[in-house]
């Protein structure tokens, strides 16, 4: 818990400041129908009032039309009964007068599900709905599947805002096609198969998504009842399908997942203000065109277990011809080595891509830890700082190799030298803060460089641009 709560107060305290190309969240339009409620201490015969309410969530969610709210009031709700017990709503809202499925304010409800049933919430189908303050997690270990799902057909225009979904056996929210989603402030935390996914899609996959202030992790450290693992492979904090896109991740923490940090296999994926540390596999995926990662640390690959594996913190794969892709002003580390630092087209090395690397600092302190980039990679490194103390080289390019003494010849401000992180980790909470003296501080480049820092600092605070997630 310390942990969690030290690293919510990196990331929060500059949430306030946002950032002028996220995808901005969009509140629901305000309630222009009628509000009901529903109580532990309720009756389903009753008209739904605050002194009369219904007793069930899923009988509430069926009633409400647009504009209408459903406060569902403190208190702890059992999910047994397919589907009597989901929250279905049944009509969708519109534009000017949305559905809002919500917790009593200040007495957020416990929806707890058990018997497998599929899952708390499904809104497959709907549109213009919110969905705020609930918690939902499994009864004492009974087996439970999805938080919330949107399975059978596409949904759009979808807010869910301040959910806190734990301890439950497949993902904490699944979604398959979606057009218009906003994932907002919400700690989606020890899902068997992830926190934030779904299968592929067949219309579009994911497209126009903020996941925005959230925390995605411990996934894969709990299975009914258990500490885990289940039967699934790899449980990533967020792991979707090809999709269109675009999808953005801002202030964020993904972290001590069992399978990836972050992989996305969308288009115009945009991850900028987060930490993704001590995830078990790779730390940031990227698959699709147009993505980009910035200002966002990445450490702690294997999560203290030095065991040799295949992942790495950063990966890009892809199989579009000339699909481009940035990295700007990130700190990765990595202790375990024995495998590469980073690889791009590894998998897929006859296919062109561009690639930037700008102002970043990779530092691979465990043995072999070199940069894979494919040969048919169109490759720009500028300004990045490398220490790889025990590795036989840096960096290889094709049929170029890059060792200490020449990385410089890679490209524009290329330097080797040890970053003076205040305190790295490998398996718990890192300080990556420069230290007085690192060769990362004024060596950055302007060029696209963030306004500010992972800190919410803004850029440049000295002479020039520090390279890295972090302005000294």
């Amino acid at each position: 818990m310390r942990k969690i709560k030290f690293l919510l107060l990196i990331l929060f305290v500059i949430i306030q400041i946002g950032c002028s190309e996220c995808i901005r969240e969009v509140p629901s339009a305000s309630a222009t129908g009628k509000i009901y409620y529903v109580s532990p201490k309720g009756n389903n015969s009753n008209p739904g009032t605050l002194d009369k309410p219904w007793a069930t969530p899923g009988y509430g969610s069926r009633q409400v039309k647009p504009g209408d709210t459903l406060i569902i009031l403190g208190g702890k709700y059992i999910l047994s009964q397919y589907d009597d017990d989901i929250i279905i709503p049944q009509y969708s809202g519109n534009s000017n007068s949305w559905i809002t499925i919500k917790g009593e304010d200040g007495n957020r409800p416990l929806l707890v599900g058990r018997d497998n049933l599929l899952t708390a919430i499904d809104i497959s189908g709907k549109s213009y709905i919110k969905i705020e303050n609930l918690e939902i997690t499994s009864y004492n270990g009974s087996p439970f599947r999805d938080g919330i799902e949107a399975l059978e057909s596409p949904i759009s225009n979808v807010i869910i805002k301040d959910i806190y979904i734990h301890h439950i056996d497949e993902f904490g929210i699944n979604i398959k096609d979606v057009n218009g989603l906003q994932i907002v402030n919400s700690q989606i935390t020890h899902c068997g198969f992830g926190s934030i996914g779904g299968p592929l899609g067949e219309q579009g996959g994911w497209r126009n998504v903020l996941i925005l202030k959230c925390h995605l992790s411990y996934n894969g450290h709990y299975y009914q009842g258990t500490s885990g693992p289940g039967p699934y492979d790899r449980p990533d904090g967020f792991g979707i399908e090809t999709s269109i896109g675009p999808i953005e991740i801002a202030y964020t923490i993904a972290e001590h997942n069992r399978g990836d940090g972050l992989d996305s296999k969308a288009e115009n994926t945009y991850i900028h203000h987060c930490i993704v540390a001590n995830n078990s596999c790779d730390g940031i995926k990227l698959w699709g065109n147009n993505s980009r990662v910035e200002n966002t640390l990445i450490y702690g690959r294997g999560d203290g277990d030095i065991s040799e594996t295949p992942w790495s913190p950063i990966v890009i794969s892809t199989e579009t011809n000339n699909a481009s892709f940035k990295i700007i002003n990130v700190t990765v580390d990595d202790f375990v080595g024995r495998n590469y630092l980073m690889h791009a087209q590894y998998d897929y090395p006859d296919i062109n891509i561009n690639l930037t690397l700008r102002n970043i600092i990779f530092r691979g302190i465990g043995e072999n830890s070199p940069i894979f980039i494919s040969p048919k990679t169109n490759l720009i490194a500028e300004h990045n700082l490398f220490y790889t103390p025990n590795s036989e080289f840096i960096l290889v390019h094709g049929d170029k190799t890059y060792y200490a003494n020449n990385i410089a010849s890679l490209g524009v401000g290329n330097l080797y030298g040890d970053p003076l992180f205040v305190n790295p980790a490998f398996g718990n909470v890192g300080d990556y803060h420069l230290k007085i003296g690192s060769p990362a501080i004024d060596n950055g480049s302007s060029i696209n460089a963030p306004k500010d820092d992972l800190d919410g600092i803004q850029r440049p605070r000295g002479k020039g641009f520090d390279i890295g997630a972090y302005e000294r």
